[in-house]
């Protein structure tokens, strides 16, 4: 197929049943939208329903399994709201030992360090874990450690070349930090087709990238992107920047955020003469002093998850939604893996009802090109979510478009849309 397009089901709030003419223009409508010549080679999916009745209004192809792109998202938020609770937090601990040193240990706080809420803010948390080690007694850092026991490691199936090292792909690791990302800033040249520069006064990690971005035209936008090089620790920017500005920033993947955390952790304790040295310690379970003796000095805790979901669905940032999907496998059994927290969703929505094979879905944000999702399907989550406590949390989280809460998703040629709608009666 040339195109694929994804319409996800419209979910109507009225006060009595639909008429037959509110079918009929619908009818009328999609016919209408249909016959656009961009669907010539296409697929199209509608399915409206009375959220009073549950009434079926108007049904093309609900049971078609397309690529739902973002519009994924709301299955993750719903069974996150479900198997954590809206007041679930994410921990990181900080530890120490009898000497005077100090370890990192994370599971999977997509917030940590992110600029999105106030608690998260780096100068604050470092604040917070350097008055709790003084209060040890201890005058300053000798050793910095992350405690790394993989255990929330993986990209999911089907994640592409071009998506992984640009910020919107930036898998979750058991230590994320800034949302894994980081930022590129170009000089562009006076005209198009000039050769660009990168500011290395602003880009961290300049020495690592290899930069064939162009300059474009003006007001032509970002179309500039980053791709790993296999087997190596640089990677590669192509595309364009646009002309007529002194400086323009892309943001791409950061692979390495565990390492960025400490970097900018030891900075802000040298700046204060607390710690004296450059190096970090990354250390596995089989190191010996993993084991070790320690005691938790300092645990940071995240927002709570209506907050994440908040921007994890106005935002529709992927991250959060890898590193959800994760917890629910990590907090089931003890290790974090995409694959195990997709067959917990799978499982949860089976046993209300749904049919599995209508949750054809690989990762937790619907970045991933193999995902297939039915329109039926995605009205069934909204409906259920309707029925919940914590449903204006989720309610409230989802974008608004002419009126319409409303989860959009893009992907390749697909456009998707899940929403509730209130109609004018």
């Amino acid at each position: 197929m040339k195109k694929v397009f994804l319409l996800a089901g419209c979910w109507l709030f009225v006060t009595g049943s639909f008429a037959q003419t509110v079918s009929q223009k619908i009818q009328k409508a999609f016919q209408q939208f249909e016959n656009d010549s961009q669907l010539k080679h296409a697929i199209s999916s509608l399915y409206v329903i009375d959220a009073k009745t549950g009434e079926v209004v108007f049904d093309k192809n609900s049971q078609v399994g397309l690529a739902g792109a973002s519009t994924q998202k709301i299955i993750t938020a719903a069974t996150a709201f479900e198997l954590l609770g809206k007041d679930y937090r994410y921990k990181t601990q900080f530890l120490t030992d009898s000497q005077n040193d100090l370890y990192v240990i994370g599971n999977g706080d997509p917030t940590f360090g992110s600029w999105r809420y106030q608690n998260t803010m780096d100068s604050l948390l470092f604040k917070s874990v350097i008055a709790k080690f003084r209060d040890k007694g201890k005058s300053k850092i000798d050793k910095f450690t992350i405690l790394d026991n993989e255990s929330l490691k993986n990209i999911p199936s089907g994640w592409i070349y071009e998506d992984i090292a640009n910020y919107y792909g930036a898998p979750s690791k058991q230590l994320n930090w800034h949302e894994n990302q980081f930022d590129i800033t170009f000089i562009p040249g006076e005209k198009e087709g000039d050769d660009t520069q990168i500011d290395t006064t602003l880009t961290l990690g300049w020495n690592y990238l290899i930069n064939n971005c162009k300059t474009g035209k003006k007001g032509s936008g970002d179309n500039a992107y980053v791709y790993f090089l296999p087997g190596q620790y640089k990677s590669i920017i192509e595309g364009t920047v646009p002309a007529g500005v002194k400086r323009f920033s892309i943001s791409a993947t950061d692979n390495t955020p565990n390492l960025s955390f400490a970097s900018s952790f030891l900075k802000f304790a040298s700046a204060i003469h607390f710690y004296n040295r450059s190096d970090v310690y990354v250390i596995p379970p089989t190191n010996p002093y993993y084991k070790i003796r320690k005691d938790t000095i300092y645990t940071h805790y995240s927002p709570s998850l209506d907050s994440i979901i908040y921007w994890f669905l106005k935002k529709s940032i992927n991250l959060y939604g890898e590193a959800l999907i994760k917890t629910f496998a990590y907090e089931k059994q003890g290790f974090g893996s995409t694959d195990s927290g997709v067959n917990i969703i799978k499982k949860f929505w089976r046993d209300k009802g749904l049919d599995e094979n209508e949750l054809n879905i690989y990762d937790g944000s619907g970045l991933s090109p193999l995902n297939r999702i039915t329109t039926y399907a995605q009205v069934e989550v909204l409906k259920y979510a309707k029925t919940k406590t914590w449903f204006p949390y989720f309610y409230d989280a989802l974008p608004e478009y002419n009126g319409m809460k409303m989860k959009s998703g893009t992907i390749s040629d697909v456009k998707g849309f899940c929403c509730y709608q209130k109609s004018k009666d």
